[in-house]
């Protein structure tokens, strides 16, 4: 089975806690305004792939030393059947290697909806952060972008790693951001504050650097 992907990206450390394999899946129905990942949108079909073969690079790149994986995009449940076919993909990868990363899945869904359609994936999970971007809103808490998005912990391992961070707000003054250039391209990883991405963009021009196609507009 095929799955539409973005990007892979590992380590992440700035969407979910410790060292984390980030995966961005491409096609979004949402499209949420003010979105800073709108070059996830189309659901294009030239970015298919095998799952088998994702779940491959993640054990290669990871070399079994993560703490999690996070799931973004994108909206992953766009994708329910190859959605499935990743997490089992994970669940097994875990189990054979006794390894113990959990799964967090974001959704621009409400939990209810997420729930009512999706009760099955939610059960491989072990935490999703439902709920569309809301840019009009003030910065959510720690790993959301605005504050009506929660985090549900959704297993034993969920709520033992993602109780406490609940309701902790994000650490303003020691915001983070990971940038990483793969052929030729900038990313930059994590939940920016606003106006983040506009002040970059500045900051690149007043330097002589024009960014062509920026995903946040």
């Amino acid at each position: 089975m095929n799955i539409l992907l973005n990007k892979a990206h590992f380590p992440v450390t700035v969407l979910g806690p410790g060292r984390r394999i980030g995966l961005w899946l491409q096609g979004c129905t949402i499209r949420c305004k003010g979105c800073v990942s709108q070059d996830t949108w189309p659901a294009d079909p030239a970015r298919a792939m095998p799952v088998k073969a994702l779940i491959d690079w993640c054990k290669r790149t990871s070399n079994n030393e993560l703490d999690g994986v996070t799931i973004s995009g994108g909206e992953p449940f766009d994708q329910p059947r190859p959605l499935a076919a990743l997490l089992d993909g994970l669940i097994a990868w875990r189990a054979a290697a006794g390894l113990d990363f959990d799964l967090l899945c974001y959704s621009g869904y409400p939990l209810k909806t997420l729930e009512q359609r999706h009760a099955k994936l939610l059960a491989r999970l072990d935490a999703v952060i439902p709920d569309p971007y809301a840019a009009g809103r003030p910065l959510g808490g720690l790993w959301r972008g605005s504050d009506n998005q929660t985090l549900v912990p959704l297993s034993s391992r969920g709520t033992e790693r993602y109780a406490s961070c609940v309701d902790q707000a994000q650490a303003t003054d020691a915001k983070r951001m990971q940038v990483s250039i793969e052929d030729g391209k900038l990313w930059m990883i994590g939940i920016p504050h606003r106006g983040d991405m506009a002040a970059l963009e500045d900051l690149c021009r007043q330097r002589g650097l024009e960014l062509k196609a920026a995903s946040w507009r």
